[in-house]
């Protein structure tokens, strides 16, 4: 992942303020020209630094309103198979690699209890997942966020 600059954090600053800002608006609050902007905003799309919109999108508004982390233990050599045949389950979410007893944490979602427990079972029928324990997301305290690092990384925070 490419590091950013400080024009690039303040244009992601003022995108995170407002998201459907035009590329003009955008170069005019920040006193930039506008194919100066443009072409940041190509470079950070191509290069994966914005995340893609459907990760804006909330679980709960298609009707999962259940959230659930699995921390899955897994056969060793066989963490790139299991992170594939999860990447083709439509209710995992993401999928990331630890250290220590957890292999692997897969954030899931569900309509119901009973859903996640047929998520459980297509998880544990994965050749090379050894054991699930799932613990269920009761509240969200802090959403996910970039703002802060984005203030530092701009020299405003």
């Amino acid at each position: 992942m490419p590091e950013i600059d400080a024009t690039d954090a303040r244009l992601l600053r003022v995108l995170t303020e407002d998201p459907r800002a035009s590329v003009m608006a955008l170069s005019q609050r920040l006193g930039l020209a506008r194919n100066t902007v443009q072409t940041r905003l190509a470079r950070l799309e191509g290069n994966g630094v914005l995340a893609p919109l459907d990760q804006r999108v909330r679980p709960e508004a298609l009707g999962y309103r259940l959230a659930a982390y699995m921390s899955v233990q897994v056969a060793q050599r066989g963490l790139g198979e299991v992170s594939d045949a999860l990447a083709g389950l439509p209710e995992v979410l993401e999928v990331t690699g630890l250290s220590g007893a957890t292999d692997l944490l897969v954030h899931v979602v569900a309509t119901d209890a009973d859903h996640l427990w047929r998520i459980t079972e297509a998880v544990l029928s994965i050749a090379g997942v050894q054991r699930v324990d799932t613990a269920l997301a009761m509240r969200r305290f802090v959403e996910r966020r970039t703002r802060p690092l984005l203030d530092r990384a701009a020299g405003t925070g």
